[in-house]
């Protein structure tokens, strides 16, 4: 690649997931229903703890709003995902590839902020349920999930225009499902140190700050937990917990291998490995626990089903 060959790009090719012919149909198929299952989930869930009158406390309030940036970020990438997988041209035009990359950097640390706050509930919930009312007020949850929104609108919007005000190469393949800014700032002509430094800042922050939220509020949880007396209690206390916990540690292992490397060691097929688990995956896991592992949720779901069947067809 010529690096003085500026060229205004007017799209870009998506290398997708394989090249493979043969897998090109089974994995359209898989990812299909993994995508449908998370949409009709996650739409389901913020439908159903905005309406039901028992889901309104700070609880399904966040659950809501993971709900919506599960179906936020999956939604940026999975249609045009399934797309290339029965399509001969894989492009994207360079407006929407970096609509897309604004739209998943905003979604994917709005999750990470909006986790540790969910723990943080859970935290005042278990340790100190007397005061969760007046701790846990409506201003206070307003705030826990407005911050985050504003700071990941904010990441992303330098994010975005420091990569695609840059100059681009004339080589325009992305070694990627999607238009990530990783792979995006192998195709630049100009210097990326600036750039790079920044995603490390910002990357490192993010992870290591939600993290630290996450760990202490969950050690609190555990000595709270260790001083209930009764097994029920402490089995009730772990089921509400431990899903939680277990999604959150696979959406940090998965971010952290992919934007903590260092740039020798970085391999972009790798990362389509793990950007299949936070991107598709884990949003389809989310509701599906959060409904099936809650008798609320879930009672919430058959007063929905018996209101609907009132109805006469």
């Amino acid at each position: 690649m010529d690096r003085h060959n500026h060229t205004v790009l007017k799209e870009f090719i998506l290398l997708g997931l394989t090249d493979r012919p043969e897998l090109q149909a089974p994995l359209f198929g898989l990812f299909l229903v993994i995508y449908v299952i998370s949409v009709v989930g996650n739409l389901g869930m913020v439908i159903l703890t905005k309406v039901d009158s028992r889901l309104q406390t700070p609880m399904y309030f966040f659950l809501r709003h993971l709900a919506f940036i599960d179906f936020g970020y999956s939604t940026t990438v999975g249609p045009k995902m399934l797309v290339n997988f029965i399509s001969d041209q894989n492009t994207i035009p360079y407006n929407r590839c970096a609509t897309q990359l604004a739209f998943f950097i905003l979604f994917i640390i709005s999750e990470l902020f909006v986790l540790s706050a969910m723990a943080y509930d859970r935290s005042v919930a278990i340790c100190n349920p007397l005061l969760y009312s007046a701790v846990m007020s409506q201003s206070v949850c307003w705030v826990l999930v407005g911050v985050p929104y504003l700071y990941s609108a904010f990441v992303s919007l330098i994010t975005t225009i420091k990569i695609f005000t840059s100059s681009f190469c004339g080589y325009n393949v992305v070694s990627h499902f999607y238009c990530d800014s990783l792979p995006l700032l192998s195709l630049l002509c100009s210097s990326t140190r600036e750039i790079e430094l920044f995603i490390l800042i910002c990357s490192v922050f993010n992870l290591v700050s939600s993290l630290l939220i996450v760990l202490v509020s969950y050690i609190l949880i555990l000595k709270a937990i260790l001083r209930i007396n009764s097994a029920e209690g402490r089995c009730k206390a772990f089921s509400t917990c431990g899903f939680h916990l277990t999604l959150v540690v696979v959406l940090y292992v998965t971010l952290s291998f992919m934007y903590m490397q260092t740039k020798s060691s970085h391999s972009f097929n790798s990362d389509k490995i793990a950007s299949v688990f936070f991107t598709l995956v884990i949003p389809m896991l989310n509701p599906t626990i959060y409904s099936l592992r809650n008798r609320e949720v879930k009672g919430a779901l058959c007063r929905m089903w018996k209101n609907l069947c009132k109805f006469p067809i």
